[in-house]
């Protein structure tokens, strides 16, 4: 947490000025008590309406500078939180954008949207907090003490008895509550996780006929929080009646005491009221503490979290100094293969073994390669190298005769357009999604990517055509025109190397037939990769490779496979009977 407070560094002034004028406002109330003194000591005992109606107005005038200094604190402290809150939210987000698929999988998408959410709004609130009241209440609690002490020693000894044991009582219930309290945040976040499961996953849960068990679950991980939430509050219950006790103990102490003085003349009956609201002030600013410190308690722990996350640093830098342009790496090369795997190994962080083993191929420029195997054999983890969604943790992985972690990651995906297995689109129009492609394209650049991709006639059929609404995930969309659309915007850019990962696996067999006719009669012959289930989709492609458990089990052309690869002939016997 200390590591964030340097957002604060824009903030000086507001960081400096926010507290002070509390500590001002904690001044101007300290002062409340002698007046009320001055009231009963000298109008009251001498009757002058005059003198009171003065002291009134001074206590009137203290109130009201006091609203003015804790308005103006209040200012500066949400200004400089509000500051705060929106740079590291700023910073957490650039940061995350700049995390390969490596990272985003260590941390979990759940988890770094709780960072970039609420652990930065209670961190927020916890500067936020410090600013007003971190001062204030110990400045008044000692403040008090001392104000005390100037009316009359003796007395004062009694605050001197009582600060300590309301204290211990006061951060002593704290200590005991606080890690109970972040149990109780535990088996919140467990609730949470199964609402958010729940929700996610209510079709198959109802296909299933498992709504009585998880309703169950549901109940069973709320019982739990519930009896925990008890506990904690009896704990936390036990604060007020016995700070109570010791205040009132000290304040009919005291008035006895100060009964007896103004018996024998030592004080006046003013100065004992004085000390009674000074009592009453530490009370009411020790409880204020308490509370404060497990709010900090609880910012802490959130600010520890995100930083957590800033500290994880990327296996990917966004930019590399001293890089040579990709056009002159390309002209040098002209007849390096488009792409190029050597001795290829891929581990995952955590993972027991390799998911790809001594994977070993060559691509020319313009080619299409069909990739297959079973669930599991690596597949996507080989296409996902290309464009560096990871590194490869042995061999290289070549473009253009390029090593690809020599260029720019800006560079490197100008260069490759990708199709992911998820079609995913974006809340906003069909012309806005199309553009992620290619940010400066024309209407004709999106209608040609549109009629190749099969899409033009999913858009035709739209009201307002590309500029009709797409709802957030493409919900209003079919499974095969969101493949489509998503199709089309990876084509906007004219990539050299085009991967469709699995991307028409909702798409009937003649709209996947046209589909790869259309991109192979594309303007600039692309380098085409086609990851597939389907033996149908790749089955022309000038080279297949296929893949079991992470390595190459066989690599050529439909009819070379079917007579040497054992592992592409059974997959193309499952879908199609023996002849």
């Amino acid at each position: 947490m200390r590591k964030l407070l340097v957002y604060l560094k824009d903030y000086k002034k507001e960081s400096v000025l926010a507290p002070l004028f509390k500590m001002l406002e904690a001044s101007f109330e300290l002062i409340v008590p002698l007046v009320v003194t001055a009231i009963i000591d000298v109008g009251i005992a001498n009757r002058d309406s005059g003198y009171i109606l003065r002291m009134c107005l001074v206590m009137v005038a203290l109130g009201l500078i006091g609203l003015l200094c804790s308005v103006t604190a209040q200012y500066f402290a949400a200004k400089a939180a509000a500051g705060f809150g929106t740079k590291v939210r700023h910073q957490l987000f650039a940061h995350i954008q700049t995390f390969s698929f490596s990272e985003i999988d260590q941390a979990g998408t759940a988890t770094l949207i709780t960072r970039m959410t609420s652990d930065i709004n209670q961190a927020q609130s916890g500067v936020n907090m410090v600013l007003r009241l971190f001062l204030r209440s110990p400045f008044i609690v000692f403040g008090a003490m001392v104000m005390a002490f100037t009316i009359d020693v003796k007395a004062a000894m009694i605050f001197v008895v009582a600060i300590p044991l309301l204290s211990f009582v006061v951060f002593g219930v704290m200590a005991a509550s606080i890690p109970l309290y972040k149990k109780v945040q535990e088996r919140l976040d467990r609730i949470l996780g199964i609402t958010r499961e729940n929700l996610t996953g209510a079709r198959v849960i109802r296909a299933f006929h498992k709504e009585e068990e998880e309703k169950s679950r549901f109940e069973e991980g709320l019982e739990s929080l519930t009896s925990m939430q008890n506990h904690v509050g009896k704990i936390s219950a036990f604060m007020n009646p016995v700070t109570y006790a010791i205040i009132n103990g000290a304040t009919i102490f005291l008035l006895y005491t100060g009964a007896v003085q103004v018996d024998t003349g030592v004080l006046t009956q003013g100065e004992v009221v004085a000390l009674v609201n000074y009592m009453s002030q530490i009370l009411v600013e020790l409880i204020k503490l308490a509370n404060l410190i497990v709010t900090i308690t609880k910012a802490v722990a959130c600010g520890n979290r995100v930083q957590s996350i800033l500290e994880i640093q990327s296996s990917m830098p966004k930019e590399k100094e001293g890089l040579a342009p990709v056009a002159a790496a390309v002209e040098g090369a002209p007849e390096a293969p488009a792409v190029q795997f050597s001795h290829v190994g891929l581990t995952y962080q955590g993972a027991g073994g390799e998911s790809l083993s001594d994977i070993d191929f060559s691509v020319k420029k313009g080619e299409t390669i069909g990739i297959i195997g079973g669930t599991g054999s690596g597949k996507t983890s080989l296409v996902h190298l290309i464009p560096r969604f990871y590194d490869a943790t042995k061999g290289q992985v070549r473009i253009n005769g390029k090593d690809v972690k020599e260029y720019s990651l800006e560079e490197l995906r100008q260069k490759v357009g990708v199709v992911m297995q998820r079609a995913v689109l974006f809340k906003g129009t069909i012309k806005e999604n199309l553009c992620w492609g290619k940010a400066d394209a024309t209407k004709d650049e999106l209608k040609d990517a549109l009629r190749v991709a099969q899409a033009w006639e999913v858009v035709e059929g739209k009201e307002g055509k590309l500029e009709a609404f797409v709802e957030q995930g493409g919900k209003n969309f079919s499974g095969g025109q969101r493949q489509r659309l998503t199709i089309a915007r990876a084509l906007v850019r004219r990539p050299e190397i085009l991967i469709l990962d699995d991307s028409a696996s909702a798409l009937d067999y003649a709209t996947d037939a046209k589909l790869r006719k259309s991109v192979r009669e594309m303007e600039g012959n692309p380098t085409v990769f086609i990851v597939s289930q389907r033996t149908s989709s790749i089955q022309h492609a000038d080279k297949i490779i296929v893949l079991e458990d992470g390595e190459v089990a066989g690599i050529g052309t439909h009819g070379q496979l079917l007579e040497t690869c054992g592992v592409y002939r059974e997959i193309y016997e499952s879908q199609y009977k023996k002849q």
